[in-house]
């Protein structure tokens, strides 16, 4: 059980999991025995669109395309109006570095997001998690190719990010600094929760 507002590091050797618990909670797989409750609800009788815009999915390696940096967070949710970006790149603290672009959120980013860093990338990456303002945001080893100060302003914008507005985080990680702020844990071991 994740209670809302938790932050909680899903941790455990490689091939013990943790990818697969990730895919099904966000629906990628449903061929499964059991139940997966939200609120009380299994997820199997959500309309898969309505269950994905209620979740955001921060990768270790963001999906970068060549296209506007505007483009790339709005991409989850392309009704969405000029403010709702800069909101959500504000809140993920990249409307400052996107500012500094030369064409602002116009910047044309390269294949694979050449043009940003990768502390960057994660914070377009996380703008572009936050544009259907989710309930839940599941990241898989967010911090894993960053530098160590890159690593501590994305821990700090997760906890900030549940403090101002009560997201629940279910983080896949190896990093140890990030499993040891969580709020919890959940270790795993061939598949199972031990």
């Amino acid at each position: 059980t994740i209670e809302p507002g938790e932050i909680v590091g899903i941790v455990g050797t490689t091939g013990s999991g943790k990818a697969t618990l990730i895919n099904l909670l966000m629906r990628f797989y449903d061929g499964y025995s059991g139940e997966i409750l939200v609120d009380g609800h299994n997820i199997k009788n959500f309309e898969l669109s309505a269950y994905r815009d209620r979740i955001g999915f921060v990768q270790q390696e963001p999906m970068m395309f060549s296209d506007t940096i505007y483009n790339n967070i709005v991409y989850s949710n392309p009704a969405a109006t000029v403010e709702q970006v800069i909101h959500a790149a504000d809140v993920a603290n990249a409307h400052g570095f996107i500012a500094r672009q030369p064409d602002a959120y116009d910047t044309v980013l390269g294949e694979r997001g050449v043009g940003v860093s990768g502390g960057e990338k994660q914070r377009v990456a996380v703008a572009r998690a936050l544009m259907n303002t989710p309930s839940v945001v599941f990241a898989d080893e967010p911090s894993g190719s960053l530098d160590s100060q890159n690593k501590a302003e994305l821990h700090r914008l997760f906890f900030d990010l549940r403090d101002k507005f009560g997201q629940t985080f279910v983080i896949v990680t190896h990093d140890a600094e990030l499993a040891s702020i969580t709020d919890r844990n959940i270790q795993l071991r061939d598949g199972l929760i031990i």
